[in-house]
C-alpha cells in the first residue's frame, strides 16, 4: 500500500494566514507582525528566510525586518543563521504558546505588585483604591490559575499524537 502525502493547497494556506493574522491584529498585534507570524506558523518547519517571507506575503524586505524585530522583541521568534549561508532564518520557538503564556504569567505578577502598591497609595476604602485592589486580586487569581493550567497543558500535550 502506497503512502500518500498531504498536498499543500497554497491558496488555502494564504487564506488561513490572512484570516489568522486578521484575528491577531484584532487582538492587538501589529498587522505586519501578525501576517509574518501566521505565515511562519503555516510553514512546515516553522522557519523561513526574509526573502521567503517577502515572497509569500508580497511585502518588502523592510516590512519583513520590522515585523520580525517586533516578534523577536516579544519572544515569539528567533533569528538563526542558515547553515552554510550568510542568510538569516526566522524561527518559531518550540512550545511557542506555552512559552508565551509563561511570560504572560511574569507580566501578571509585575502588574499585580504595581496594582497592590497603587491601591495602598490610593487608599483601600476610596472608590479608586477599591477598583485598583480588585484589579490586583484579579491578576493574582489569573496568575495562580495560569500556573495550574500550564501544568495541565503539559500533561495533556504528552498524550497527543502531534508527530
Amino acid at each position: 500500500m502506497a503512502e500518500t502525502l498531504d498536498v499543500r493547497d497554497e491558496e488555502a494556506v494564504s487564506r488561513f494566514v490572512e484570516r489568522f493574522a486578521g484575528q491577531l491584529t484584532d487582538a492587538g498585534m501589529q498587522r505586519m507582525a501578525a501576517r509574518v507570524f501566521a505565515r511562519l506558523l503555516a510553514s512546515d518547519d516553522g522557519a523561513m528566510t526574509s526573502a521567503e517571507l517577502g515572497e509569500a506575503l508580497q511585502i518588502s524586505p523592510a516590512a519583513v525586518s520590522g515585523a520580525v524585530s517586533y516578534l523577536a522583541q516579544v519572544n515569539m521568534v528567533s533569528r538563526e543563521r542558515e547553515p552554510g549561508s550568510r542568510r538569516d532564518r526566522y524561527v518559531l520557538h518550540d512550545e511557542l504558546w506555552y512559552e508565551t503564556f509563561t511570560r504572560r504569567d511574569q507580566v501578571l505578577g509585575l502588574w499585580e505588585k504595581t496594582l497592590r502598591e497603587g491601591a495602598a497609595g490610593l487608599g483601600a476604602h476610596t472608590p479608586a483604591g477599591a477598583r485598583v485592589a480588585e484589579t490586583a486580586a484579579f491578576f493574582e487569581f489569573m496568575q495562580r490559575e495560569l500556573l495550574g493550567l500550564m501544568d495541565r497543558w503539559r500533561a495533556h500535550r504528552a498524550t497527543l499524537d502531534l508527530s
